[in-house]
């Protein structure tokens, strides 16, 4: 595999990530209050936009602070003073001091560039990775992110963090109607701490879905678009799709 040249993804690649061009459709999630299935938390968002933003706002709906970075602070001021006084906007190295959890939510592309610039905010720290190594919009990082895996190399990305891979194969639309009553589907996820399972799990509730534990780090070759894993699918169905990928 070709090793990847991280000064190359510098800090640029960063400057668009998390908030150029993503106007939120955050106008389309429920308005009503959500009752948070676990303890409150305080999140800190890396990308507040179509992705970061949706789950952030739905946790701030559902009780927890919320704190959105992205390059665009006005973006975020904005965004945050929608939500009202359990959100607030800072920088990405204000929101992972910030959060005792970490909603990282930009194109791969950025990834090293995040590593970089909050690297040491975040040894130890609970990080929720969405980001999908997409080769038409990444470029050749992408390829080789996905030849070894994207949680394998998102660790590598950000060394230190205990990393669960989830929202990673659903459009960010659903998951702003998925909190609402109906059939709750499953969410695959990968990772290898157990303390971080335990930490996102009631959050990934919050947003509607089930977590469905699928394995490692290996196995987040899987949760991107393309995959069998991808859409919307019962836990029991994800269970019966991951046994056959193993």
């Amino acid at each position: 595999m070709k090793r990847i040249d991280s000064s190359r993804m510098n800090r640029r690649a960063f400057l668009r990530a998390a908030a150029a061009g993503t106007a939120l459709a955050i106008a389309g999630l429920p308005l009503r209050a959500l009752a948070a299935s676990g303890p409150k938390m305080k999140i800190g968002v890396i990308g507040s936009g179509h992705v970061g933003g949706t789950l952030g706002s739905v946790w701030v709906r559902a009780g927890h602070e919320v704190m959105f970075s992205s390059t665009d602070l006005e973006h975020d001021r904005k965004l945050a003073a929608s939500l009202g006084p359990n959100a607030r906007a800072g920088t990405p190295r204000e929101a992972a001091a910030f959060g005792d959890v970490l909603l990282v939510s930009v194109p791969y592309s950025a990834l090293p560039s995040v590593g970089k610039d909050i690297g040491d905010l975040i040894k130890g720290k609970i990080i929720i990775d969405t980001s999908n190594p997409i080769p038409n919009r990444d470029g050749e990082m992408a390829v080789a992110a996905r030849e070894k895996g994207a949680g394998l190399a998102s660790a590598e990305y950000l060394p230190g963090a205990r990393i669960v891979r989830a929202f990673n194969a659903v459009g960010y639309m659903r998951m702003a109607e998925a909190s609402k009553p109906g059939e709750r589907y499953g969410m695959p996820i990968a990772a290898e701490d157990p303390k971080a399972v335990e930490a996102a799990t009631p959050l990934i509730r919050d947003i509607g879905y089930e977590p469905v534990l699928v394995g490692g780090y290996a196995m987040g070759k899987y949760l991107i678009p393309g995959t069998p894993l991808a859409g919307e699918h019962s836990p029991e169905e994800i269970r019966k799709i991951a046994a056959t990928l193993k």
